[in-house]
């Protein structure tokens, strides 16, 4: 796969075909009938992603459900709280990415920050997403620049795709967030925040020589930050001293259960962060995973559990399991 941001989305541009709409409200082949339909030719209700997420009702009780045909949409998209119970789904190649970075200046002159670089904004409870890409193509050489945050809780992403190099991912919410046959890659901190996040059949990958995968923040007294479940932690040929996870706060919590690890994981696989009073808050621990890089003899610290008690779906995510998700 193309890891450079840039050389990806013009491939993806150059190699698309002309949109095949499907009419509004047409019964698309999984059956599913779309409240919103999303086409860059004109053939659908929208051409731009964010009006029609303006355009979803709010707190409605019943799900909204948006078709995003084939294209690639250089948008950033703010999808608030109160647009509940969305579900967005995209036919073919689906792309949405910008290219802001922390270091850039909104319209009053102040730098954005890592919050405010962010190509998508998504906040509502009960939102899924499956098929889409989510990109920032600012580039490794320009910091900070995420690719999608994510605030609600129950949030469901599913054979999609996150871009990046720092900051791809920042599960920023306080609940729960479930990913399933997804693919993400980055180079440092690229999977970072506080949300109780599940990431099962994922392929995770390291685009560059050195970095971070995760950063939890996991608040004190959770039992679930991170947890990574039958997942391939692969990497570019040139990368070979990757870690697991350093705590971006003191208790962040990451967990690697049965996942395939690749050599370029250091042999200490987790990193205090240059505090070594975090080695004792948070927590780090790793079950039954192959590979080269799942040697835990040299780890730095951590745990190695005897059993996967306790990480199930179910009970990671509290019973919780939303539609069309394969436990």
């Amino acid at each position: 796969m193309n890891t450079h941001i840039s050389a990806l989305i013009i491939a993806l541009a150059a190699a698309l075909p002309a949109a095949s709409a499907t009419p509004h409200n047409e019964v698309c082949p999984d059956t599913t009938r779309y409240d919103i339909v999303v086409a860059q030719d004109g053939s659908g209700d929208f051409t731009s992603l964010q009006e029609a997420i303006a355009r979803v009702p709010d707190f409605r009780k019943d799900t909204t459900r948006i078709l995003i045909h084939e294209g690639v949409y250089r948008e950033r998209i703010n999808i608030s709280p109160s647009k509940t119970k969305l579900k967005m789904t995209g036919r073919g190649n689906v792309t949405i990415y910008c290219d802001s970075v922390a270091s850039s200046k909104n319209f009053t002159g102040d730098e954005m920050g890592t919050y405010g670089s962010a190509t998508c904004y998504i906040f509502p409870d009960d939102f899924t997403a499956e098929n889409i890409t989510f990109a920032n193509q600012a580039g490794v050489a320009a910091g900070q620049a995420v690719a999608a945050l994510t605030g609600g809780d129950r949030m469901f992403f599913k054979n999609c795709r996150f871009l990046g190099f720092q900051d791809t991912l920042f599960a920023w919410g306080l609940g729960r967030q479930y990913y399933e046959d997804c693919y993400i890659e980055g180079s440092v901190d690229f999977i970072f925040g506080p949300a109780v996040a599940l990431f099962k059949d994922c392929e995770i990958r390291c685009n560059r020589k050195k970095g971070y995968i995760t950063a939890p923040s996991t608040p004190q007294g959770n039992k679930y930050g991170f947890v990574f479940l039958n997942c391939d932690i692969t990497a570019n040929e040139d990368c070979d001293s990757c870690w697991l996870s350093r705590p971006w706060r003191d208790y962040g919590r990451t967990v690697f259960i049965e996942c395939n690890i690749g050599g370029h994981i250091r042999p200490e696989g987790w990193n205090n962060w240059r505090k070594p009073h975090r080695e004792q808050t948070c927590y780090y621990a790793e079950y039954g995973n192959t590979g080269a890089g799942a040697d835990t003899s040299k780890r730095a610290f951590g745990h190695v559990l005897q059993s996967a008690t306790g990480y199930t779906p179910a009970e990671i995510l509290d019973d919780w399991q939303p539609a069309g998700a394969h436990f």
